[in-house]
C-alpha cells in the first residue's frame, strides 16, 4: 500500500499561494488513494481469474494515470524547498544542463517558457541516455508511456 506523504512544510513558499499547494495536496492524496483501491481491485479481478475482462482492462489502462498522479506529485514536492536556493554548483547535474542549454540560466528560462504553455500538464527535464542530451519537454496526458520514477 503507498502512503501519502505530508507536504505541509512548503506552505508558505515564496511563489506559490497557500491555497494552490493546498489543492495539489488533495490531488495528490487522491491519487495515492486511488492507486491502492485499483492495485487491490486488479488484485482481485486475477484471483477471480478475470484478468482478461474488459474490466480489467480498463483498471489497468486508468492505473498509469493514478499512479503517475502520485508519482509525480512527490517527485515535485519532494524536489521543493521552503526558502531554496538554486541548484548548488557546479554539480553534475548543474554542468550538463549548461552545456546542453549554453547556461543554467538559459535551461531555467526555457524550463518556464515550457511550464508557461497553456493548457494543464507538467513540464520535464529528460535525459536521453543513447544520446547523453538532456531537454524539456512538456507532458501533456501524465499517464500515457510511462510510470513515472520506475
Amino acid at each position: 500500500m503507498y502512503e501519502a506523504k505530508n507536504f505541509d512544510h512548503l506552505l508558505g513558499t515564496e511563489g506559490f499561494s497557500d491555497p494552490l499547494l493546498k489543492n495539489h495536496f488533495t490531488l495528490y492524496q487522491g491519487y495515492v488513494k486511488n492507486t491502492n483501491i485499483l492495485s487491490q481491485e486488479l488484485k482481485n479481478l486475477e484471483a477471480e481469474g478475470k484478468s482478461g475482462s474488459p474490466a480489467f482492462a480498463e483498471l489497468k489502462r486508468r492505473f498509469g494515470w493514478e499512479f503517475n498522479g502520485m508519482r509525480l506529485h512527490e517527485l515535485y514536492f519532494g524536489n521543493m524547498k521552503k526558502g531554496g536556493q538554486a541548484a548548488d554548483q557546479p554539480s553534475p547535474l548543474t554542468k550538463k544542463i549548461s552545456q546542453e542549454f549554453g547556461s543554467w540560466e538559459a535551461w531555467e528560462k526555457d524550463f518556464k517558457v515550457t511550464g508557461a504553455l497553456r493548457g494543464i500538464g507538467w513540464v520535464m527535464l529528460y535525459h536521453d541516455s543513447p544520446t547523453d542530451r538532456c531537454f524539456n519537454a512538456w507532458i501533456n496526458e501524465h499517464d500515457v508511456g510511462h510510470l513515472a520514477g520506475c
